[in-house]
């Protein structure tokens, strides 16, 4: 085991973006590290850390689901990585953890926040993906949120992201007669229908996304997983069947606007066709946890269940991966690696 620094870097958020972010927004500083935490507390040297599309939103000084960064404050987020020091029972050196103090090279926090994970049975980084939040964001709203039934047609928009990808595969598992998703580069929509399994996939930059709906789903639609919002979701709610369901998990393509976005222009339909629009919050659904691992960690090893992360090394690249992210450049979960 390596040796604790004295002092250790991390990420501040110093301005609030308008519109786009950008790299003066923010600042890694060094701090010290407390080697010898207190009684209940563990130090955790971080190995991996999540960037992810909703602390964008964080970074706006408004009354949300979640607080705001603090500016000139360490951001915080999904983070995993191994104990160094240890005054925690139940906690030794060695093991590894999930917790919520990413951003930063370590972490001191209360045990009570962490929880311990077993680098044997997946590579830790997955406990930020398709074992962890956004994996049981994707369960949770496709089986729970939309009631997801077998024979049941879905699309899902920003499908090879990290819920995306994973939403549309739980749906074939489980039986869909169609699974239709969208992406928005041609290498993204290949690896949809061929790694995936997806039915049919679109690059949303190729044309309207209504009419390329229409073609991949002449049918109709029972199912909508909305990971974009703006002409994506007018374009579902147009194609969705009567008394279909919609899991409104994201609106990426809205969160750097610098003015309200319009709604679809369409939203009568949804009385007439009696549609179902839900939002989610993955943090109302801990109690699927114990269903989802087990169902996700069974299909893992039977070879049912793929998955892709887009890796960045360095804690000194972390504000760019997650710019990288808000852009699309990741495939997958996109995670920030720690190999110093």
């Amino acid at each position: 085991m390596s040796e604790i620094p004295a002092v250790s870097r991390e990420w501040h958020l110093v301005r609030r973006p308008q519109g786009w972010p950008v790299a003066e927004d923010f600042a890694l500083r060094e701090v010290p590290v407390n080697a010898e935490p207190a009684a209940g507390r563990i130090l955790v040297r971080n190995l991996h850390m999540s960037v992810d599309p909703y602390m964008r939103g964080r970074m706006n000084d408004v009354k949300s689901y979640v607080p705001p960064f603090q500016l000139d404050r360490p951001m915080d987020g999904g983070a995993v990585g191994e104990i160094v020091a240890s005054a925690a029972e139940g906690f030794a050196v060695g093991d590894h953890v999930l917790h919520g103090l990413g951003w930063r090279e370590y972490a001191e926090l209360d045990a009570k926040y962490a929880t311990k994970v077993d680098a044997s049975l997946a590579p830790l980084s997955a406990y930020l993906g398709v074992l962890g939040m956004p994996g049981l964001t994707a369960y949770a709203g496709l089986f729970e949120v939309a009631s997801f039934k077998e024979g049941d047609s879905v699309f899902v928009s920003g499908a090879a992201g990290a819920v995306g990808g994973l939403v549309g595969q739980f749906a074939k598992i489980k039986g869909a007669s169609r699974v239709i998703g969208s992406a928005g580069s041609d290498e993204k929509v290949t690896l949809l229908t061929e790694k995936y399994g997806f039915d049919a996939a679109f690059n949303y930059k190729n044309g309207p996304v209504a009419e390329q709906l229409r073609a991949a789903a002449p049918e109709g639609v029972d199912v909508y997983f909305d990971n974009v919002g703006g002409d994506h979701l007018e374009a579902a709610i147009s194609s969705m069947n009567v008394h279909g369901r919609a899991t409104l998990c994201g609106a990426i393509a809205h969160y750097n606007d610098t003015e309200a976005a319009p709604g679809p222009r369409n939203l009568m339909q949804v009385i007439g066709k009696r549609l179902r629009l839900q939002g989610i919050l993955v943090s109302d659904h801990a109690g699927l946890q114990q269903q989802f691992v087990q169902d996700v960690a069974g299909w893992l090893r039977s070879g049912e269940l793929s998955y892709d992360e887009t890796v960045v090394e360095g804690v000194e690249n972390a504000t760019s991966a997650f710019l990288g992210m808000l852009r699309g450049e990741n495939t997958g979960k996109m995670i920030v690696s720690f190999t110093g």
